[in-house]
């Protein structure tokens, strides 16, 4: 396998960020309505300190994983935290080093941002993902709820 170069989303991408994105929902049985896509396109180029970023792995100049990450303020320290909350590599490349590299970049993205912390959320069943996680990151006892 060639070099995994990893750099922000351009307006070009749209339809590899499409496809990955699409592939990471259809793996979490999730389906979203076309708003939301749009949306989330747009708010991924938008100008501002809380909106959401994304960046694209690309290999022998193919977009083959993605990651989007979003900074907000928190009560807990004086930077700001830093959520990393979709990850998706193409299921080919999976444990070759795609989502690894896409977390170390949000890491340094973290970093020159001066973020308190990095954090994601996973499902329990997820193990692929699992074993590449509890060797990047260090995994919490919160347990997560939501509104009903």
């Amino acid at each position: 396998m060639s070099a995994i170069t990893i750099r922000p989303l351009q307006a070009s991408d749209h339809a590899d960020w499409r496809r990955l994105w699409t592939a990471y929902l259809i793996f979490y049985e999730v389906s979203l309505p076309e708003e939301v896509y749009r949306s989330t396109w747009e708010r991924l180029f938008a100008q501002g300190e809380y909106e959401p970023r994304g960046l694209v792995a690309v290999v022998d100049e193919r977009a083959v994983g993605l990651v989007h990450y979003i900074f907000y303020r928190t009560c807990w320290a004086v930077g700001n935290n830093c959520y990393l909350q979709d990850l998706y590599a193409d299921p080919e490349l999976r444990g070759k080093g795609v989502g690894r590299a896409l977390i170390e970049a949000v890491y340094r993205e973290a970093d020159k941002a001066g973020a308190a912390n990095v954090y994601w959320l996973t499902q329990e069943f997820n193990q692929t993902a699992r074993q590449l996680y509890d060797r990047v990151g260090k995994l919490t006892p919160f347990i997560k709820y939501q509104r009903r």
